[in-house]
């Protein structure tokens, strides 16, 4: 017996694939034999399976017109890539595998046998539907699929790609005829006709120039191991690139610390200048105070000390005998006391002001000493920078003078050095700590 093979692309109805509607080559007494291999919801698919990468995408955007709100529908308004793709997969026609035949039965056998080893072949086609009919006139599949590929270095790191995904699987693009999506189809086909051969059926191929199975697998072979040599040349640029990333990390996290002690010496630098203009304010205000009460406060002790000693020695007796007394007692006495208390006061405000302008004189000294200590810490870490900098730039001219390999090289020696000498210091230290004890 000998058969054709169908392989089309359809248009992903899944309502009518899932028969939530009958069309009219449809009959609905038989739909009960259909069979349903899975029938998710293709947004749920995309969240599943997108949606950290978009994450990840969005995180690194600076600017909010790039971000991604939701991937499934911006890939339903593109025009690169479709949201999903279906092929249908047949086996002779109505003629020869009529669905209420026995030959039709073996067809629906051989079909899900092959559906059986669909999703295992394709690990990069997320099959989200996938249908059986028996209710049309010849047995066929419907699957529908979202094709993905991951580690990608443009857009989305996990993202909708047919080519990439066929590409992953060993199909490589190369002439307009042999694009990734045939050489797919015809192995797929290859496939079927091997399920087809068990069970009887050969595979006819009527005006057909595929090629056969062997020589798709020898050209898969050939494409894997040019893969494998340039994935060996990757593997080894990458672990060069490590080496040099490690040390430009290196220089960089130095730069980084030099430029927060330079902001941090600069912000106090700035505050020691503030605090010490604040305290000569002060100083200022405190002197000119103190030269405008020291023409008052002069000799103002003694004077206090002379009108406290005797009040009456100072005030003499009044010329009428019965005023002097009451003016004695009730208007003199208490006004010199009432003088001494005053110049006394003003003496101890004239002491208070004194240490206070001490005080801040010294405070201010201080702060002016400390404003000299972070300049010149300043300086030392500008110095420290420049150098710094200069050490990156000539490692950069070394590398591409030199060549990544031999600068990659020399850095490893160093680096063992660097170890067998530290460990020789840790065994004497060992050493001399045991003979110690």
């Amino acid at each position: 017996m000998k058969r054709t093979i169908s392989f089309m692309t359809g248009k992903g109805s899944v309502n009518h694939n899932s028969r939530k509607f009958h069309a009219k080559n449809t009959d609905p007494e038989r739909s009960c034999l259909n069979v349903e291999y899975c029938n998710e919801n293709v947004k749920d698919v995309y969240h599943e399976w997108f949606d950290e990468a978009l994450a990840r995408y969005n995180e690194k955007q600076t600017r909010s017109d790039r971000r991604i709100d939701d991937y499934y529908n911006k890939i339903l308004r593109g025009k690169q890539e479709k949201p999903f793709h279906e092929i249908i997969v047949q086996i002779g026609d109505k003629d020869n595998m009529g669905a209420k035949t026995e030959d039709g039965q073996l067809a629906a056998k051989v079909l899900d046998e092959y559906m059986q080893g669909f999703r295992q072949r394709n690990l990069t086609l997320r099959v989200f539907a996938a249908y059986l009919h028996m209710d049309e006139a010849t047995p066929h599949l419907h699957i529908d699929f979202v094709p993905y590929t991951t580690g990608s270095k443009r857009g989305l790191d996990t993202r909708v790609s047919l080519k990439q995904a066929l590409s992953a699987l060993g199909f490589k693009g190369g002439t307009r005829r042999e694009t990734e999506l045939n050489q797919w189809v015809a192995y797929e086909k290859e496939q079927l006709a091997a399920v087809m051969l068990e069970h009887g059926i050969e595979w006819e191929k009527k005006g057909t120039h595929e090629k056969h199975l062997s020589v798709l697998d020898f050209e898969k072979k050939e494409r894997a191991k040019e893969v494998a040599e340039l994935e060996a040349k990757k593997a080894k640029l990458q672990e060069e690139n490590a080496a040099f990333q490690e040390i430009n990390e290196d220089l960089h996290e130095q730069l980084l610390q030099v430029d927060d002690e330079i902001r941090s010496l600069q912000e106090d630098l700035q505050e020691s200048r503030q605090e010490a203009e604040k305290a000569q304010k002060q100083a200022d205000k405190y002197q000119k105070r103190m030269n405008e009460l020291a023409p008052m406060v002069k000799n103002m002790e003694k004077l206090a000390a002379d009108f406290s000693a005797d009040p009456e020695q100072t005030l003499p007796e009044a010329a009428v005998v019965e005023s002097a007394k009451s003016y004695r007692e009730k208007k003199a006495k208490p006004l010199v006391v009432k003088m001494v208390q005053v110049m006394r006061s003003i003496y101890s405000a004239y002491l208070d002001i004194s240490n206070k302008f001490t005080k801040l004189q010294a405070a201010y000294n201080r702060e002016r000493s400390g404003n000299e200590r972070l300049t010149n810490r300043l300086e030392e870490v500008l110095d420290e920078n420049r150098e710094l900098r200069i050490v990156a730039a000539d490692f950069g001219r070394i590398k591409a003078v030199v060549g990544s390999e031999k600068v990659n090289a020399v850095i490893n020696r160093a680096k063992q050095q660097e170890q067998i000498e530290a460990e020789q210091k840790r065994a004497i230290r060992r050493k001399y700590n045991r003979e110690a004890r």
